[in-house]
C-alpha cells in the first residue's frame, strides 16, 4: 500500500510517501513562503528524487483541518486536483489527529495545540492504547475551538501526565506553565509541528478502514468561520 501524504494546515509544508511499513520520503518546510508556492514544487521535487510514478499510489491523504483557512484551501485543492487526474481516492486525515500521531505510543494524555489567535486554540486530547501488536488512538477530549484556558482545566480534571505539542505552545507557553497543574511535557523539534509521513500514516490505517472520499467529495473541516465571516456576520446583526 502507498500513501501519498500532505499537510498545509498550519505554518509548515509537507508532503510524504509512506508505503506498507516504510516511510519512503518526506519534504518539509517551516518557512517565509506561502503554501501556494511550496507545496506543489515540493511534491515535484520528492516526487523526481524516488522516482514516483504517481499512478501507483492507492490513496492521497490529506490534513482536513482545522487550520489555517487558506492553508487548507490549498492543501485541499492540491489534493482534489490529483485524485480527480489519478482517479484516486482521498483520506480525510483531521490535522489533530495527525499532529498526535507523531507521537505515536506515548503514555501521556497528547494534546496538540493549534493557535486560533484571541486567546483560543484548535485543540483535542488523545490516548495512545496497546491493541494486538501496536497502539490504537482513541479520543479523550474531542477536537474544538476553545479558549486555552478551558482545555487546560479540562486536562487538570482528567489528572493525567500530558505532552503538549503544535504552533500553539510557544504563543500559549506561559499560560501552560501557570494554569497546567498535572505533569506535562513539550514535544521536542521533529515530533512538534506537522508531518506529512503522519498524515500518510494515519491515511494509510484509514484506507485499511475504508475511511475514504471521491475527490469531488472532499471539502475541509475549518471547525469556525472565517474572520471575515465574523466580521460580515456581526455587521448584518447590528
Amino acid at each position: 500500500m502507498k500513501i501519498l501524504g500532505l499537510d498545509s494546515s498550519g505554518l509548515v509544508a509537507s508532503v510524504a510517501v509512506v508505503e506498507d511499513d516504510a516511510l519512503v520520503a518526506e519534504y518539509a518546510t517551516n518557512y517565509k513562503k506561502t503554501h501556494s508556492q511550496t507545496l506543489l514544487p515540493m511534491l515535484e521535487a520528492l516526487a523526481e528524487m524516488i522516482e514516483l510514478d504517481m499512478g501507483t499510489i492507492d490513496g492521497i491523504a490529506i490534513a482536513s483541518g482545522p487550520g489555517s483557512f487558506t492553508g487548507l484551501r490549498i492543501g485541499s485543492a492540491t489534493a482534489k486536483g490529483l485524485g480527480l487526474v489519478l482517479g484516486k481516492p482521498l483520506i480525510e486525515v483531521p490535522t489533530l489527529e495527525g499532529l498526535a500521531w507523531n507521537l505515536w505510543g506515548s503514555d501521556r494524555i497528547v494534546c496538540p495545540l493549534m493557535d486560533a489567535r484571541r486567546n483560543q486554540v484548535y485543540t483535542a486530547a488523545y490516548e495512545f492504547l496497546p491493541q494486538g501488536e501496536g497502539f490504537a488512538m482513541d479520543t479523550v477530549i474531542s477536537q474544538n475551538p476553545k479558549d486555552i484556558d478551558i482545555i487546560l482545566e479540562e486536562l487538570t480534571e482528567i489528572g493525567r501526565p500530558v505532552v503538549f505539542l503544535g504552533d500553539g505552545v510557544p504563543v500559549y507557553a506561559d499560560t501552560i506553565r501557570e494554569k497546567c497543574h498535572v505533569p506535562y511535557a513539550l514535544a521536542p523539534a521533529g515530533s512538534n509541528r506537522q508531518r506529512g509521513a503522519s498524515i500518510a500514516a494515519l491515511g494509510a490505517v484509514y484506507l485499511r478502514q475504508g475511511k475514504t472520499v471521491s475527490a469531488a467529495g472532499h471539502k475541509p473541516e475549518y471547525l469556525r468561520k472565517s474572520q471575515a465571516e465574523q466580521e460580515s456576520q456581526r455587521r448584518q446583526c447590528s
